[in-house]
């Protein structure tokens, strides 16, 4: 049963064990921590202590493996996939959190967002390359600030979301409207179809 996490109690989570994210860097990627940390010190700092973060088995990090072993609904999972595309030779990049049970509309309101002509993911060596984060795990939290952050609307009603810590051996719980209230977050209706 998740605990309260720095004064805040999250809605319980499955099976999971909830503990404030910023206590065990050891579970989160370095840029990850990073940014937590860096969030924790801005005015978004009292939402950095809402996040907990939940140790997991690295085998089982996929969703559908996560879902059944942890059993925690489905609806509660959001995933974050890499998108690239180009205009006038410009490479776009952005990230965008979805809930787990559907997928990016890349080709329609990514490709859209970024102004592209053509939207697709971002190979798995580049998108670790540059994350600094495992595949699989690959977060909203501490990606190069270059980068776009879309978020499908339907996370700010997730009381409890499960995303990626930037490891597969754990994963953040959040209120999702924290996530969708940080400064560089783009909320955009449906985006995940």
């Amino acid at each position: 049963m998740p605990e309260s996490v720095s004064g805040s109690s999250l809605p319980p989570l499955g099976s999971l064990s909830l503990v404030p994210a910023l206590e065990r860097p050891d579970l989160l990627a370095e840029p990850v921590a990073k940014a937590l940390a860096g969030w924790a010190d801005t005015d978004q700092g009292t939402q950095s202590g809402r996040i907990g973060v939940v140790e997991i088995d690295p085998d089982l990090s996929d969703t559908a493996a996560t879902v059944e072993a942890y059993t925690i609904p489905i609806e509660a999972c959001f995933n974050c996939v890499v998108v690239s595309g180009r205009r006038e030779g410009i490479e776009r990049l952005a990230a965008c959190v979805v809930r787990a049970d559907t997928r990016a509309d890349v080709n329609g309101l990514v490709r859209k967002a970024l102004d592209v002509r053509k939207a697709s993911f971002l190979p798995m060596e580049r998108a670790v390359s540059e994350t600094g984060m495992e595949y699989g795990g690959i977060t909203p939290i501490g990606l190069p600030a270059d980068w776009r952050v879309l978020v499908d609307s339907r996370l700010t009603q997730a009381p409890a979301a499960l995303i990626g810590s930037g490891v597969r051996r754990s994963k953040l719980v959040l209120p999702g409207a924290v996530l969708a209230a940080a400064p560089w977050a783009e909320v955009i209706s449906d985006l995940g179809r």
